[in-house]
């Protein structure tokens, strides 16, 4: 079998492609596009081997109002002692929060006892650097995020010299609220990330302006399925290296209200984007709302201002829609952003898993970084999807039907879909065409059902030999 892989692989040609550069999805930003009421940093701890490495990022919330605090988190049965750590303080501070602390390069999941102290030893001392608290409730007010290698331990005791190192009056102190220390801060996020994401945006709501920024990373374990915080106000089970994503807005929205916008949200977004198909143990995606931005205006709450409330929930989905595209963009080894969209589904949820399906199909993903329009994978996996239950009759679910079923790929360009399936019959497939939509670095895949009027998107991008390079020796 050896003498047989070596006589073919000397014969074989390759063609590997270059992953094209993605610096240019990051760009400077005004200090005046920023929420108020905010100061950040992002330093080297000694987490990361090198020396000039961001990995430990912090964000306070200076406003003089209360700051809420959202999050949804992983399913994932190995939670990681962060994601635990911060759902207790959420849930018993009845969603709120000032200051958020991450590191990179340790996840700090399945890590046992010391990881709980650790995560523990990381939100006292960033409680600390706040102002004193005027709720005496609330013992702790910082959430927490890892993200890096699983099952090592954090060097706690650089973390906590480095957190401790902003304090106040420290000459060390970095913490600003300008675009320099926003940069920092989603510096510090980074694990195999190319770039760092951050974008902010401003909106209106009864004539009062507020601005939105975040950040977020995420290059590879990327598939998120993450539910709301256990707070008692948290909505029931929703469809949904490590994501890990933090939106921070200068207007003041009710706890329950942000933890609803978010659930929202994060359904549209984060849980609509996969790299390689797997969750990672720290998935998080947290929102901060201090109400900096007015200082008498009412908290927005969807139950007395429906309107202000439709409003904020649109502007955070979008928000969080345009930060989860920056992830698959910088998927590891990726050289492809594919939007892959189902149309005609008899529910949201089946357009949803047939959309993931193909997502995250091995076969479909290397045939788009081969530029090779092989949609008879696409099929496959569609036609592996069991659909819902049948309403009228739970016993039974819906059964797609081939003869109804269409599936093209759309340019970017805005130029006419390129049609392969027609309603159950295959098109004579023009391939040079074909072959030129799929050498853009962004298309779409487009999958009608015709079985009822319910869709669903997903982002997702190829797999290349970079990608199996990158996760052959990550923890090297």
């Amino acid at each position: 079998m050896s003498h047989l892989f070596k006589r073919l692989s000397s014969t074989a040609t390759v063609t590997i492609k270059a992953t094209p550069s993605k610096a240019h999805h990051h760009v400077p930003l005004p200090s005046s596009a920023f929420p108020a009421g905010y100061l950040l940093t992002g330093l080297h701890a000694g987490v990361k081997k090198n020396p000039g490495a961001l990995d430990v990022g912090l964000i306070l919330s200076t406003s003089q109002r209360p700051t809420s605090a959202a999050a949804c988190f992983t399913r994932n049965a190995f939670k990681a002692a962060p994601v635990l750590v911060s759902d207790q303080i959420i849930t018993q501070n009845a969603g709120r929060a000032r200051a958020v602390v991450v590191n990179s390069g340790c996840a700090n999941a399945v890590t046992g006892r010391q990881g709980i102290d650790d995560a523990w030893a990381m939100v006292r001392a960033t409680d600390a650097l706040l102002p004193p608290s005027t709720n005496p409730k609330h013992a702790h007010e910082t959430l927490v995020m890892s993200t890096g290698v699983i099952g090592q331990n954090l060097p706690i005791a650089n973390i906590l010299a480095g957190i401790q190192s902003q304090a106040q009056n420290s000459p060390s102190n970095s913490l600003a609220p300008d675009f320099a220390a926003w940069e920092r801060a989603a510096r510090a996020f980074m694990t195999t990330d190319t770039f760092p994401k951050l974008r902010a945006r401003t909106f209106s709501i009864g004539g009062v302006q507020y601005r939105m920024a975040g950040m977020d990373k995420g290059a590879g374990m990327i598939h998120p399925d993450m539910g709301p915080a256990s707070t008692s106000f948290a909505s029931g089970q929703q469809l949904h290296a490590t994501l890990l994503g933090c939106i921070l807005t200068d207007a003041a929205v009710s706890p329950r209200s942000l933890q609803s916008a978010l659930t929202y949200a994060v359904e549209r977004s984060f849980n609509s984007i996969s790299v390689d198909g797997d969750m990672s143990t720290n998935d998080t995606i947290l929102v901060l709302a201090n109400g900096a931005a007015a200082a008498e205006s009412r908290e927005i709450d969807e139950e007395t201002d429906s309107q202000a409330y439709e409003v904020f929930k649109k502007e955070l989905t979008e928000f969080a829609v345009d930060l989860a595209k920056l992830v698959v963009r910088d998927g590891e080894g990726a050289t492809k952003f594919v939007t892959v969209t189902v149309k005609g589904a008899p529910t949201y949820k089946d357009a949803h898993s047939i959309a993931s399906r193909i997502s995250t199909s091995a076969l479909v993903k290397t045939a788009l970084y081969g530029e090779d329009a092989n949609w008879g994978r696409i099929l496959a996996a569609t036609g592996s999807i069991p659909l819902s239950p049948l309403p009228t009759s739970p016993s039974e679910a819906s059964q797609i039907d081939p003869t109804k079923v269409s599936v093209s790929f759309v340019p970017s360009d805005g130029s006419a879909p390129l049609l392969v399936l027609v309603r159950g019959e295959p098109e004579n497939v023009d391939e040079v065409r074909a072959k030129a939509i799929l050498e853009q670095e962004d298309f779409g895949v487009l999958v009608e059902l015709g079985m009822g009027t319910e869709e669903a998107t997903y982002w997702t991008c190829d797999f290349s030999y970079e990608y199996v390079r990158i996760n052959g020796d990550y923890r090297s």
